[in-house]
């Protein structure tokens, strides 16, 4: 049976230069397989590959990510939470994602991107 790579997405708004999405964190998902079985806790390179996907998906298409910066997880993430991802473009080559859970920031980090691919 293939488990799901990416959450379900609850909720989303979207404006020029940000979006936010809501985001059901459930057991389902591929990255707890073995992470770690008797506590599941969700990979930070999940996360991180997340606000890539979704940051390429809404705003800034195919371009690749050159570098990322002040990466920060400071919370664990366990099946059964609603995360929000707010994406944020503050350049046009530049942009963060920060995860929430209620009032708490879970992780954070900004990215560098490059020209679009032809």
């Amino acid at each position: 049976m293939m488990k799901k790579l990416f959450p379900t997405v609850l909720q989303q708004q979207h404006s020029t230069h940000s979006c936010s999405l809501l985001l059901d964190i459930t057991a389902d998902l591929h990255y707890f397989e073995g992470h770690f079985p008797a506590a599941p806790v969700l990979a930070g390179v999940a996360q991180m590959d997340w606000a890539v996907q979704f940051s390429q998906q809404l705003l800034f298409g195919n371009r690749p990510v050159m570098a990322v910066e002040m990466l920060k997880f400071q919370q664990m993430v366990q099946p059964g939470c609603q995360l929000t991802l707010i994406l944020e473009q503050s350049k046009p080559d530049t942009s963060t994602f920060t995860y929430t859970c209620g009032e708490r920031t879970v992780a954070s980090g900004r990215f560098k991107w490059g020209p679009a691919h032809v």
